[in-house]
């Protein structure tokens, strides 16, 4: 995998959203709503949505969903131990494929600037 390659997901990815908001507008709005109304601190803090965001985005095989929360969850301080305790949930639940799919997500966080391994 190239160096840069969650970013190149991430920004091609985002060109088709702009897309989506001139083309599907109402579809892209109601989803941008949703968005913003669980992107938010309440019960349970914005971090912690964000950490269940990526399980979840392991689970399904996301891509472009790795990349999207890893960029968030490095802007909102994610700790390595917090994002490795994610992926052993994200593994736990989703066996082995979603080990291997935890291996892209640590790829994407520390591209966006997550915390590497002691080595």
């Amino acid at each position: 995998m190239s160096e840069q390659h969650y970013h190149q997901i991430v920004r091609e990815i985002s060109g088709k959203l702009r897309e989506f908001n001139q083309e599907i507008p109402d579809t892209a709005q109601a989803f941008g709503a949703l968005t913003k109304a669980t992107h938010t601190d309440g019960a349970i803090s914005k971090k912690h949505k964000e950490l269940m965001a990526m399980a979840i985005a392991i689970a399904a095989r996301c891509q472009g969903c790795l990349g999207f929360h890893a960029q968030a969850c490095v802007k909102l301080g994610v700790t390595r131990a917090e994002f490795l305790e994610t992926l052993q949930v994200a593994v736990y639940m989703g066996g082995g494929p979603s080990m291997m799919t935890a291996a892209e997500a640590m790829l994407a966080y520390e591209e966006y600037g997550g915390e590497v391994a002691a080595k």
